[in-house]
């Protein structure tokens, strides 16, 4: 037994010294890709057709990604110059004990997260048993799901880095297969001019925003992996083209599915599965999405975990890990409940994350000018990260403005334009302001160069 333990993950918030650094360009590349070519983010580009045209749902996809993920790239750049995990950054900015907050919200988010991946992954390995047994019982196969989950998580970033690569390949050759399979099958023109909703609840300005929105929902994760990166050139290209590349193909998927079975007259389902088995891809497309669920679900039980450790950095993770996939099973058999409130969800984390990461980028890249000492924010060694008792109430501020600001103009009044990037621009700007009038811009340098993450010649 205690053999079995010590092969088990021992990760935790202690930067990730170079040396046991272990993702290069292709790796990152494929977790990103991995990450992103899920049943989820084809869901997402299910929902633009036939709101808008065919034409405008790829283009708002296309510079949606190319603008969504510039941020997320720039935030996991910190992770890999620092070798901390995201909540661990967060006390850079918000103070060690600032950071409390973003790190339980966080946490809360992701087991929601993995409710929907697990409910979505059992969907599909009941699909191909069904198939070829007959036999059904999703809650049996969301809980075998999770299980699995917590199988490969237990184990660590090696256990997500492991999975990711074989999952990226799979979901690129079933993708390429429908899309050929589509287009061989049906008419491209129809498609491109279909006939639109006449009362669309999408613009193509607001899917444009969503796009941006599901970038934004991995910036809260994407330290935890960057971390692990070798060089800063691997980690930021391999995030960005990763999630650029997986963003075309999996919402692009969506949005040809969707139009293809609107143009076929079949019934409407949010399950994608359902939509190919009728393009003949029924069983082969269930197992190859169970998998890549399976493997963005390992990404989010991670998380949840490394957040929670920020909290309480002593609890072992492969044991906190066990607790929480327990609470991710029993949310997963929820079911339906998850499925009707899943765009509600996206936006929510937009809400709560886009003032966080704005405050972040500033901080690091602006006020402290690239220069983030890792072993005193892991461990208040120095106390350069205490501002007022723990707290910088200057990001707490900050949060609380932009986070206002992105709930009023996505609940409550809805700008034609979407609330997202304004979000971030004016929780950047208020953030910068905020701390140059507290006069609190000065970047501490009280500690040895080896000591100081800075920018690479």
């Amino acid at each position: 037994m205690s053999q079995f333990t010590e092969s088990l993950g021992t990760d935790n918030i202690s930067p990730t010294p170079k040396s046991e650094r272990s993702m290069n360009f292709f790796s990152t590349l494929a977790l990103w890709l991995a990450a992103n070519v899920v049943i989820t983010t084809v869901m997402t580009g299910m929902m633009f057709v036939p709101d808008i045209s065919f034409k405008d749902a790829m283009l708002a996809i296309l510079i949606g990604s190319v603008i969504g993920g510039i941020p997320l790239a720039l935030t996991g750049n910190i992770g890999t110059r620092t070798g901390l995990s995201t909540m661990v950054i967060t006390r850079a900015a918000f103070g060690q004990k600032g950071a409390i907050l973003p790190s339980i919200v966080n946490t809360i988010i992701l087991i929601g997260w993995s409710w929907i991946q697990a409910y979505m992954a059992g969907l599909s390995l009941n699909y191909a048993v069904k198939f070829t047994t007959g036999y059904s019982n999703i809650n049996l196969f969301v809980i075998l799901t999770e299980v699995l989950v917590v199988l490969i998580t237990i184990y660590g970033h090696r256990g997500v880095e492991r999975i990711e690569k074989w999952v990226s390949i799979s979901m690129l050759i079933l993708s390429a297969l429908v899309f050929f399979k589509l287009f061989t099958t049906y008419n491209a023109a129809s498609l491109i001019n279909m006939k639109l909703n006449e009362n669309p609840a999408i613009t193509g300005v607001i899917a444009f925003d969503i796009v941006v929105a599901t970038a934004f929902s991995w910036m809260s994760t994407v330290c935890d992996f960057n971390r692990n990166c070798k060089s800063e050139k691997s980690g930021i290209w391999g995030t960005y083209l990763g999630y650029l590349l997986a963003t075309l193909i999996a919402m692009g998927l969506g949005a040809v599915v969707s139009g293809f079975s609107i143009l076929s007259n079949m019934e409407q389902t949010y399950d994608p599965t359902i939509l190919l088995s009728a393009y003949g891809f029924g069983f082969i497309a269930s197992i190859v999405v169970f998998f890549s669920v399976l493997s963005t679900n390992v990404m989010a039980l991670y998380s949840a975990s490394m957040s929670f450790m920020n909290v309480f950095p002593n609890y072992g993770f492969w044991k906190l890990t066990l607790v929480m996939g327990i609470l991710c099973t029993l949310g997963a058999l929820l079911k339906e409940v998850l499925m009707t409130n899943f765009f509600s969800f996206i936006l929510l984390i937009a809400t709560l994350f886009i003032p966080v990461f704005a405050i972040v980028l500033v901080d690091y890249f602006i006020i402290k000018k690239g220069h983030y000492d890792a072993e005193d924010i892991a461990f208040d060694s120095r106390g350069n990260y205490r501002y007022q008792k723990g707290v910088n109430i200057a990001a707490y501020m900050t949060y609380i403005v932009g986070a206002l600001f992105a709930y009023y103009f996505t609940y409550v009044k809805p700008l034609s334009i979407g609330s997202t990037i304004l979000t971030f621009i004016v929780s950047g700007i208020f953030y910068w302001g905020l701390m140059t009038v507290s006069k609190q811009t000065d970047v501490k340098r009280d500690v040895e160069p080896e000591q100081t993450t800075k920018l690479e010649a």
